[in-house]
């Protein structure tokens, strides 16, 4: 049972992503009212969610704590699964609230570049994220802020990869909506792009930044 419980709360902080995500863009308040969304939700749900889980509302940022040895596979695949379930949950919910349309306007997607620099720009916004996430999170010799920082980071990269990519940094922001609209254009550069930057983070904060005493 004791198991259970950060993978609930994974679910339920990656369902209020994707929920507020798409409701956000809906809602049309501009590139920095969209940031804002998305990372307000971010900063409280990793502060909500931190003590009990690390905060992982984000297969990249699993990914990246198991690179740098921060978490077993099998607690990564029980993290992995509640992610993409809360995701999932909250792609259907919008599309009972919301038309189909609104909803795929709500899912990541590509805008004046193509599939190969899609994935270069995600890697690098989930290399910032995972990067801040190991310097205020998992580090214990960070600053303890609750989620601010990583909310923050999640803001800004909207900022420069909004009008680009959607900046989702994260699989389970596309997969939700993705699977309840059947919409999967380009899908594959919001797992690659992603995933190859929190694994880079990861290895990188690890191997040259991580105190060996830890």
């Amino acid at each position: 049972m004791n198991k259970l419980h950060p993978v609930s709360r994974k679910a339920i902080g990656t369902f209020a992503l994707i929920f507020v995500g798409v409701g956000a863009i809906h809602a049309n308040p501009g590139l920095l009212g969209v940031a804002l969304a998305h990372g307000l939700t971010i900063a409280v749900m990793v502060s909500a969610t931190g003590h009990i889980s690390g905060g992982h509302l984000n297969p990249a940022v699993t990914l990246g704590a198991l690179v740098g040895g921060k978490i077993d596979m099998n607690g990564a695949l029980r993290y992995w699964a509640s992610q993409l379930i809360g995701a999932a949950a909250a792609g259907f919910i919008c599309l009972g609230i919301f038309d189909r349309s609104v909803v795929i306007e709500g899912t990541p997607q590509l805008a004046g570049i193509g599939a190969a620099k899609g994935i270069v720009v995600e890697a690098i916004l989930t290399f910032f994220l995972v990067f801040v996430v190991y310097g205020t999170g998992i580090d214990s010799r960070g600053p303890k802020i609750g989620g601010l920082a990583i909310g923050l980071t999640v803001a800004l990269d909207i900022l420069f990869g909004g009008p680009l990519t959607g900046a989702a940094m994260n699989p389970a922001r596309t997969f939700g909506p993705a699977l309840a609209t059947s919409f999967w254009e380009a899908h594959y550069v919001y797992w690659i792009g992603p995933m190859l930057g929190g694994a880079a983070a990861g290895w990188v904060y690890s191997k040259f930044l991580m105190s060996q005493t830890q």
